[in-house]
């Protein structure tokens, strides 16, 4: 009938009626199972998913390494897209911040492991997967500094950290410029203490030596020891086989003159 029928539906009409608390637990009940049931069939088809180890040092393989890397970078971009909605309550967007920084430091180990290993240099050639706009508490450090992403810059104090007063200069005029300037900016005193005269007298004798000697030539003993010392690295011929080697020149000269050309004949 009519009457059971409603009684099982909740009313749309009168607003005040809702469905049993039972009925909606046993949906859970069975919602819950189903995705038990769905995630032990996908381990049975693909197999138990593997944990990545928690020291990068305890892996040996490069292609682990770098697939454990993959892993972490996939993560921070995905929990870096995640942390940009302002609406997340304050605890979320913090535990997300601390979860993305504990990854990058991960990531940094894994890095300088696939190194060790005789791989690329990711930390110099692989682009950045962070928010290129995040502030950081301590600029410089690669690895170490503690970084702020998306919507946890925005947080209570996180703000108030990074504002850094500028002190405002003033500028100096000409004339307060001009009053620094006196005989040692021009260096007009610098003879005084005698140390600077010392040292060009020893340098300016010592050029003198040398350009002395140099326009007097190389001495006797010099140049007697400069000849006794010519060594000759190939065989030199002596005077009669010189001698010889041009007299059978002068034959050849000879013979090829005056019976060259009965011999073409």
């Amino acid at each position: 009938c009519s009457a059971a029928v409603s009684a099982r539906r909740p009313c749309c009409r009168g607003g005040g009626c809702r469905a049993p608390s039972g009925m909606a637990r046993n949906q859970e009940k069975a919602q819950h199972a189903l995705n038990r049931f769905v995630d032990g069939r996908r381990d049975e088809l693909q197999g138990k998913k593997e944990r990545r180890p928690f020291l990068a040092s305890s892996c040996d393989s490069l292609s682990e390494c770098e697939k454990w890397r993959m892993e972490i970078v996939r993560e921070i971009a995905k929990k870096v897209s995640m942390i940009q909605n302002e609406g997340l309550p304050e605890h979320q967007i913090r535990d997300m911040n601390d979860a993305i920084n504990k990854l990058l430091r991960e990531k940094h180990h894994w890095e300088r492991r696939i190194k060790e290993l005789g791989g690329p240099d990711h930390a110099r050639t692989a682009p950045k997967v962070d928010d290129e706009t995040a502030l950081e508490i301590v600029p410089g450090q690669r690895a170490g500094a503690y970084r702020y992403f998306g919507a946890a810059k925005n947080l209570p104090g996180v703000r108030e950290l990074f504002q850094q007063q500028a002190e405002a200069r003033a500028k100096k005029t000409r004339a307060q410029l001009h009053k620094g300037i006196d005989a040692d900016y021009y260096g007009y005193r610098d003879d005084d203490d005698g140390v600077l005269a010392k040292l060009e007298a020893e340098v300016e004798e010592k050029a003198r030596r040398e350009a002395a000697a140099a326009w007097q030539g190389p001495s006797e003993e010099d140049a007697a020891g400069s000849e006794s010392a010519f060594v000759a690295h190939v065989p030199l011929p002596s005077d009669a086989q010189i001698q010889k080697a041009i007299l059978e020149k002068r034959k050849r000269e000879l013979i090829e003159r005056y019976l060259g050309g009965e011999e073409a004949r």
